[in-house]
């Protein structure tokens, strides 16, 4: 929980701001990294896989607004977070 409210600490636009694309970004790529480790440990465990190919899918979607929105966010979101562009 501590660690959710320092990412949205960190990429929040505003002082009430949980919403933000960046915000739900950087969220998902919190818990993407999170069960990749998982998947590292179990690597039968489809279902979580699964549920990790929704993330990526649902990342890509508003990494895709993001771009569309505000190319220079778009670019400062990505380098932050250590993830490729979208195509």
């Amino acid at each position: 929980m501590e660690a959710k409210k320092d990412i949205i600490a960190k990429f929040k636009q505003s002082e009430n701001d949980t919403g933000s694309v960046q915000v739900q970004v950087a969220l998902l790529t919190a818990r993407i990294n999170h069960l990749n480790e998982h998947l590292k440990a179990n690597p039968k465990d489809n279902h979580s896989r699964r549920g990790l190919l929704q993330m990526v899918g649902k990342r890509k979607g508003f990494l895709l607004y993001l771009k569309e929105r505000d190319i220079e966010a778009y670019r400062n979101l990505i380098k932050e977070l250590g993830i490729r562009e979208v195509k």
